[in-house]
């Protein structure tokens, strides 16, 4: 019998205190509670414990009638944490909880990546294709622009948000993207000579998509990644089709109070960051990130390969494809108006962090990596 994540989380927290020699505490939490209150007053330094505390200080601002997080801990598979808190919705009072939907922003770009790598391994591109190939309508000075410079930020693209005319009427779609580039005739640099993080590459690569498979970019994610998955609540979100379930509405501060902030006029292009999961998907696909069952070895060493050396952004990393690189971990975050979202993983432990927020503030990722420090401890 398969058990959801936000069902069995409790249970697999005790399992993951007995698996450490807590058999006191198993006991206790099998037999009654006013023994473990007995424990607790005389605590053992030599008893290691879930760091349920320390992970409610860290989280402490998204708990209450606020825009709320989802967190899911996971080691060697098992989820060691997965629980919500705040809201997912301020004007119904729904609380946030691990099946709850978010806009995941920039951690998209690695199913877009994903969808390219399928593609590779079925034949149909390669990654040295010329962007063109595929897009003729992209001006010549596009000419040497290749698959692989668009997925490690590499080919120098204008980034379509500062081409958008304010104020932008409705919303952009990744169609609107490609047009917008076909009337521009320069670039940053020449491509593969630097890196600039870039929404536009990642746009198109969702049109290359559904040039080389024939199908729309939500049905081939549906169809290649997130059924063969189970990834049953994660869609790529188009206005007016399949509704988001459980769904988080982003919220922002403003005037001394939260305001939905949810959409805006870049929201609908779908490859940069439009799709939506919840934390109990998200273990489904980390687990598919350690096996052949969708990515060949030789797709997984690309996508975590260290193509790119990050610049700009603040902190020392390397970028894959749709992943970033930093020491040990393999990571990436997520922002847009009112979503602030990151996936840390380790993978030499077997650890992963995930962290969803639908409010437009606090930088999730120091906190994942503090999270993921308490998992580390000897």
């Amino acid at each position: 019998m398969k058990t959801s994540i936000s069902n069995a989380w409790a249970i697999v927290t005790n399992r993951w205190r007995c698996a450490r020699g807590l058999l006191p505490l198993c006991l206790v939490w099998v037999v009654m509670i006013p023994v473990a209150a007995s424990a607790a007053e005389r605590p053992s330094s030599r008893q290691p414990v879930m760091p349920n505390a320390a992970i409610d200080q860290l989280l402490h601002d998204y708990q209450g009638d606020v825009p709320g997080a989802s967190l899911l801990v996971l080691q060697d598979g098992v989820p060691l944490v997965a629980r919500g808190m705040g809201k997912s919705d301020l004007e119904t009072g729904t609380a946030a909880g691990p099946q709850t939907n978010y806009r995941l922003a920039s951690v998209s770009k690695q199913f877009t990546a994903a969808a390219i790598l399928l593609l590779l391994q079925d034949g149909k591109l390669t990654l040295d294709d010329p962007a063109r190939r595929w897009l003729p309508l992209l001006p010549p000075e596009t000419g040497a622009i290749t698959l692989r410079h668009l997925l490690t930020h590499t080919s120098g693209l204008i980034d379509y948000e500062d081409l958008m005319v304010e104020p932008y009427t409705g919303q952009i779609h990744d169609a609107g993207v490609l047009a917008l580039l076909a009337q521009e005739h320069r670039l940053y640099f020449a491509p593969g000579t630097a890196y600039r993080y870039s929404n536009s590459a990642y746009a198109l690569l969702s049109l290359i998509v559904e040039r080389a498979s024939g199908m729309d970019y939500p049905g081939f994610l549906q169809a290649r990644i997130f059924q063969p998955l189970g990834m049953t609540h994660t869609l790529a979100f188009v206005d007016g089709a399949a509704a988001v379930p459980q769904r988080a509405f982003g919220y922002s501060w403003a005037d001394g109070h939260w305001q939905r902030t949810d959409q805006s006029s870049t929201s609908a292009v779908l490859g940069d960051g439009g799709i939506y999961s919840n934390i109990d998907d998200l273990a489904k696909w980390d687990a598919a990130l350690y096996d052949d069952r969708l990515l060949t070895s030789a797709s997984r060493a690309l996508a975590f390969g260290p193509h790119a050396e990050v610049t700009g952004e603040g902190y020392q990393a390397r970028y894959g494809f749709g992943w970033r690189m930093t020491g040990d971990t393999q990571w990436h975050s997520g922002e847009t108006i009112g979503f602030r979202n990151v996936i840390v993983r380790w993978p030499a432990r077997h650890l992963s962090v995930v962290l969803l927020t639908n409010r437009n503030d606090s930088e999730p990722y120091k906190t994942a990596l503090a999270i993921g420090a308490l998992f580390q401890q000897p």
